[in-house]
């Protein structure tokens, strides 16, 4: 699923809402939760999973088309830890 049709689906799930209005709903939460994770802070969302930020240290890396060697620096990036309710229901025996 696409941003877009996130979007789409719950103005629809939502007529009293207008797609605008949703639009700009959905663009606070991503924004908040992007403010969030570039302060270092962590994000929670129950039920769902949790937003934090990992360090990965500078190494030495190689170009996949030349095999030559690559220094990569050090460098966040986010990381995603899926919660409970959704590793269940991904498990589930009747999917």
């Amino acid at each position: 699923m696409i941003k877009s049709e996130l979007i789409q689906k719950l103005a629809d799930e939502n007529p009293h809402l207008f797609a605008k209005d949703v639009e700009q709903a959905v663009g606070v939460i991503f924004e908040e939760i992007t403010e969030a994770l570039a302060s270092g802070d962590r994000v929670e969302l129950r039920g769902f999973g949790a937003f934090s930020v990992r360090h990965r240290e500078a190494r030495q890396g190689r170009n996949p088309r030349t095999g030559d060697a690559v220094d990569v620096e050090e460098k966040w990036v986010p990381f995603f830890k899926a919660g409970k309710e959704i590793r269940e229901r991904l498990n589930e025996d009747d999917r």
